[in-house]
Order: C-alpha cells, then structure tokens, then sequence
C-alpha cells in the first residue's frame, strides 16, 4: 500500500504550525519514507534541539517500529519522546468493545461508550478504568460476545501507556492524528482512485512527490 508521513511543528498552545507531507509508492519496509521522515526531523532538530517530540500513531505495530527507528537515528534529546496513540483510533476499539458487551447499537451501548469515551479523555486514570470496565464485561460473557471483548481488551491493555489524554492535554499536546488522516485522503485518495485509474510505480511516484511538495508549501522553492 502507498505509505505516508507527516511532521508537523505546533506551537506551546497545541495550534499547529506547519505540516510537511511525505507519499511513496508501495515500498518493502518502507524505506525511503522512514528516511525522508528521519532526515526532516534531523533539519528541524538542527536549528531547535529542545523541541517535545511526539509520535503520534494508531495502534498498529508497524507504526510505532518506524516510529523508533527513526527515533534512534536522532540525536539524543532533551526530554524523552512521548508516544500517543490516536484518541479517535482508541474510540473505534471503544465503540466496538461497547457493541460487544451491551448490543450493537444498543442505547445501553451508545449511552456507555459516550460515557466512557468521556472519562478515557478526561479522567487521569482513563485508560485503566476503560480495561476494569471491558475486563468485568468480558469476565461474564461466554462464546464470541467474550471473543470479541477479549480482542478490545488487549488493544486497550497493549496501548494504556500511550493513552494518558488528560495529561497530554494539560501539557497542550495533540492527541489526535487528523492532520495524518487528511494526508492519506488529500495526497493519494482523491488523486489515485478515481474511476478506471490504474498507477506504476514510477509514475505514482511522480505524482505523490509533486503533490507533497505542493501541500507542504514547498513548491515555490
């Protein structure tokens, strides 16, 4: 699949800065992307060493290994990098969990999972009291009630340390990883799969390289 990126500067009142976009064509491990990613982050590093890194990511694996790869080839930094996972991924796996336990759809579910979503973001000890709350439903449910809640619970237990919202909103971090979502459908959705559209590698390339530099307001230069 096409891989993006982006690394975008906020300021101390989490109002974001600049955005820079990066697209590649299908790649193994996807490799040149990691590079431009590292290289672009090194730039910025350069001139602004104290800067908070943030990886921001939902919850899947290979994300967050690119992730600290790239991490690894930088210099060291003052603070240590804070590892987030999407808010409104984590809602999806809430959302599911909350169908699997009270009924698709239910109002029982609709009225937990708005309650819950609420203190995942708000409470300081969120993360934990989602997991007790899937870990009593589970415990009770039998056959693929209990499959389904078994598959949230584990999401949510591999990803508590990256689901501190409320401390990462006091310290005025973002949370959610719109600005990634908006690369993926702006820089390839609404260019490469339109009716019929069919792309090789080399000129899929092309066009995502143009595109990110237009997005990233680098085309004039």
């Amino acid at each position: 699949e096409v891989g993006c990126g982006t690394v975008t500067l906020y300021d101390q009142e989490a109002q974001r800065l600049q955005t820079i976009r990066y697209g590649r064509m299908p790649e193994a491990k996807k490799a040149t992307l990691q590079q431009q990613l590292e290289t672009e982050a090194r730039s910025i590093l350069a001139l602004a060493p104290t800067l908070q890194r943030v990886h921001l990511a939902d919850g899947a694996h290979h994300n967050w290994f690119l992730l600290n790869e790239i991490e690894q080839h930088l210099p060291a930094p003052s603070q240590p990098p804070i590892e987030i996972v999407d808010y409104y991924h984590a809602c999806d796996h809430l959302k599911e969990g909350c169908d699997a336990a009270w009924g698709e759809s239910s109002v029982a579910s609709k009225a937990q999972f708005e309650r819950l979503k609420t203190l995942l973001k708000e409470a300081e000890d969120g993360a934990e009291r989602v997991i007790r709350t899937l870990r009593y439903q589970h415990n009770k449910a039998k056959g693929h009630k209990q499959t389904r809640l078994n598959r949230e619970l584990t999401y949510f237990c591999n990803q508590r340390h990256r689901m501190h919202y409320a401390h990462y909103l006091a310290l005025h971090l973002p949370i959610a990883s719109g600005v990634m979502e908006a690369c993926c459908k702006t820089l390839v959705t609404q260019r490469f799969k339109r009716s019929g559209m069919a792309w090789t590698i080399p000129g899929g390339q092309a066009i995502l390289t143009i595109r990110s530099l237009i997005q990233s307001d680098r085309w004039s230069a």
